[in-house]
């Protein structure tokens, strides 16, 4: 969960050893140095002749060999705890995985997979990538790579074997249900898109919906396609879900909201977001801009305990300026902005330097002193949040350590812990049984099973037409008492009421399942916003999103800009 300035990477100059540069930047920023400007260089010289020396001395005269650079690393990482739980050092692989995950694209086949019972599965082959091209489908096993036996192999090792330059080539042998023979592909490999929106569809009465997975290079863009092919499908309100988002870059955040905002009456400004650093250095302010498409749709922003970061400034503009209802539970409560150094090894810091604010002055962030990192993550996910209305903000201020705000009509709003829905709805009281079957992923393989026995004749059926499967598919009673038997296999422990109460709920995912295998992931949503609680209780309050938007006459007439 971070934020990131997007332009804000730099490369240190390969002048020193790494330990050398990673040691002097780290040590300068812990003793409070910016650039060398706050402090005097020899204090900062001094900690580092002092660590050189603890270094040297274990290099020389400690009882076993030692590995510099993991005994550098451990101390840069303890030295990092010191700070705040969002400052961090990547190592070399995970500095790659990260840029590739939010600069939006890597070179390989286009093969999302998991390593299931030792068998990479084919979860879904990437819509126009390479693979997707040659007819490889969901479900498929992939058996070889390259002529070696890919049985066994972890998700992370196989996707290794996958990935490589733009025009070079792998080959893989496929099981497919149904088909006899192994199914040879020679795949060229090509640049990949990661998409940072999972789905956009059309619901009911003229809704959009679209879910947001994090703020990437390509998210405003990806973003603004979606809504203009929606709205060109009759779109007339908008569901933006916003769960489990845990943020990206700034300016794709800032870029989002504005969307969705106007700027102020008589030409002024409306403000999205500000930051504000130590030194001022990396003080920013941004804000909207008058004239875009979507300034006046009526808005729904789902968020949850997973949503931070740059998932919540969006949600906190539009809180704020009253322009659209926030609907779920409580966001996690990071409001710290982080800077990326890239170092010359290929790893690279992540330090914070500035806090953000939304537009009425809130701090989200939650208190973090005292606590270590693994508290700190949990205390997210614990808290015990009343559901129903919450429009004037009533249970926030049950806690009188969390300061006050105004919004744009002069509702109530609460810093200093996340952002607090003006609809709490909680995800569904899963009984243990259920939480115990997705624990040990039973669903995935038990669907795969049924697309292997009828995946061809599911397809036949419904001809493409997922909005009729989605109305007419049920699981058969024959299924639904084999998906029992595997329970039982499994060893949980089988309590016949509790599986019976989640019925509705298991039925849905299995189908979700198989309209993943299928359709994707439109198959997936359109199958399970049936029984998201979150989702339904918005669709609901489109009324009272008009309301407080100020969308009619009367509470217009009210509102303060």
């Amino acid at each position: 969960m971070y934020l990131v300035f997007e332009k804000d990477k730099y490369r240190m100059k390969k002048t020193l050893p790494l330990w050398i540069v990673v040691t002097l930047t780290l040590f300068a920023l812990l003793l409070g140095a910016t650039a060398g400007t706050l402090m005097s260089r020899d204090v900062v010289f001094d900690q580092l002749s002092k660590y050189k020396d603890v270094l040297s001395l274990v290099q020389k005269y400690y009882v076993d060999d030692v590995d510099l650079q993991r005994v550098t690393e451990a101390g840069i990482n303890a030295m990092l705890t010191q700070l705040d739980p969002h400052s961090n050092y990547l190592p070399p692989r995970e500095t790659k995985q990260d840029a590739e995950r939010f600069q939006g694209s890597y070179q390989g086949v286009g093969l999302e997979i998991i390593s299931m019972s030792d068998t990479i599965m084919v979860s879904e082959p990437m819509g126009g990538g390479p693979a997707s091209r040659l007819g490889i489908l969901s479900n498929d096993r992939i058996v070889t790579i390259n002529d070696s036996t890919a049985l066994g192999l972890s998700t992370s090792a196989a996707s290794q074997k996958l990935r490589g330059p733009k025009g070079t080539k792998v080959k893989i042998a496929i099981v497919r249900g149904g088909v006899k023979e192994h199914l040879m592909y020679e795949i060229v490999r090509d640049n990949i898109a990661l998409h940072s929106v999972d789905v956009a569809l059309m619901l009911e009465n003229g809704v959009g919906y679209l879910a947001v997975n994090r703020f990437s290079a390509t998210t405003y863009g990806e973003m603004s396609e979606a809504l203009r092919n929606l709205r060109g499908r009759g779109m007339k309100q908008l569901v933006l879900d916003l769960r489990s988002n845990p943020g990206g870059y700034l300016q794709q955040a800032v870029d989002m909201a504005d969307l969705f905002l106007s700027g102020g009456a008589n030409g002024s400004e409306r403000k999205i977001v500000y930051t504000n650093s130590r030194s001022g250095n990396f003080n920013e302010s941004y804000v909207s801009k008058t004239g875009q498409e979507y300034e006046s749709l009526p808005l729904i922003v789902l968020v949850n305990n997973g949503s931070a970061s740059a998932s919540e400034i969006v949600a906190g503009a539009i809180q704020d300026w009253d322009r659209g209802l926030i609907v779920g539970e409580t966001s996690f409560g990071k409001g710290l902005v982080q800077r990326q150094w890239d170092l010359n090894d290929g790893s690279a810091l992540r330090l914070t330097i500035a806090r953000y604010f939304t537009p009425s002055g809130r701090l989200i962030q939650r208190p973090y002193d005292g606590k270590n990192r693994a508290d700190y993550q949990k205390e997210a996910f614990a808290r015990k949040e009343t559901e129903g209305d919450n429009v004037s903000h009533l249970q926030d201020g049950q806690d009188s350590s969390r300061p006050k705000f105004k919004t744009g009509s002069g509702r109530t709003v609460y810093g200093g812990g996340g952002i607090t829905p003006d609809y709490i709805v909680r995800n569904g009281d899963l009984s243990d049984l259920t939480r115990n079957i997705m624990r040990q992923d039973i669903l995935y393989p038990f669907a795969t099973g049924i697309l292997d026995a009828s995946g061809a004749e599911i397809r036949a059926t419904y001809d493409a037409d997922l909005a009729r499967f989605n109305r007419s598919y049920q699981l058969s009673d024959v299924s639904w008492n084999e998906l029992r038997t595997a329970i039982g296999k499994k060893g949980l422990k089988f309590d016949v009421k509790e599986f019976e109460k989640d019925e509705s709920y298991l039925r849905a995912r299995v189908k979700a399942y198989l309209a993943r295998g299928i359709w994707g992931e439109e198959g997936w949503y359109t199958v399970m916003l049936q029984v998201d609680p979150q989702m339904q209780k918005a669709m609901t309050l489109f009324p009272e999103t008009q309301k407080i938007a100020g969308f009619d006459k009367h509470y217009e007439e009210k509102k303060i800009d």
